[in-house]
């Protein structure tokens, strides 16, 4: 039996699917998120949300309704489906930040944006709108935590966000496994590290798992 690893807690449905497939799961939370208090002065016309931390972390503020009707730009469909569960307009939604500031550079590069985003961030996006003079300002709203765990050995690994593959990397070392991640950005924390990735073609969990399927299926 196939023994596969997800570095978060996946929904009960998701673990199903992967036990229905005949794999063995292990569970284990390798990161911690927590909302910041923080206050929205100078919002600009224009929100940036990349991933549904963030979501989760603007809605809960007592204020959000001073902000909620500002068209917003985010990553990912599952985080776009949050922004409409709670009622806010997308207005752009792409794969990965890289891609999202490409649109918004072609586009809208007239407008002003905000960006919510956790403490641990990477730079492509505030970095490719800065250069193109895009005017931009930051929020940060949630704060990400490392939360290590010793594992045994698997035969394959989901990876969801480049923080959880640095916490893992931090007390655990790959050799032979496979190493299955959400989008490209989780997959070039795995650079120099391993060859065997396999990246799912939509950035979701449940992407991420059925490219895991899929990959055994056809093995």
């Amino acid at each position: 039996m196939t023994r596969v690893l997800s570095t978060k807690i996946l929904k009960p449905n998701q673990k199903q699917f992967l036990l229905n497939a005949g794999f063995s799961v292990v569970e284990a939370d390798f990161i911690r998120t927590t909302a910041l208090p923080f206050q929205l002065h100078d919002v600009a016309d224009n929100l940036i949300l990349t991933s549904q931390n963030a979501v989760n972390a603007l809605a809960e503020h007592p204020e959000v309704q001073d902000v909620r009707r500002k068209p917003v730009f985010c990553v990912g469909h599952q985080t776009a489906d949050l922004l409409d569960e709670f009622g806010f307009t997308v207005q752009e939604i792409a794969d990965n930040a890289k891609e999202l500031a490409e649109v918004i550079i072609k586009n809208y590069a007239a407008d002003t944006f905000t960006f919510f985003a956790g403490n641990i961030r990477r730079n492509e996006l505030p970095l490719a709108l800065m250069e193109s003079d895009v005017e931009l300002n930051e929020i940060e709203v949630y704060e990400t935590e490392p939360t290590p765990q010793k594992i045994g050995k698997f035969d394959a690994v989901l990876f969801f966000s480049p923080s959880g593959v640095q916490s893992f990397l931090s007390v655990n070392t790959l050799t032979d496994e496979m190493c299955f991640c959400i989008g490209n950005t989780t997959a070039s924390a795995l650079e120099k590290i391993t060859d065997s990735i396999v990246i799912a073609n939509q950035p979701s969990v449940e992407n991420t798992i059925i490219q895991t399927i899929n990959y055994y299926k056809s093995s």
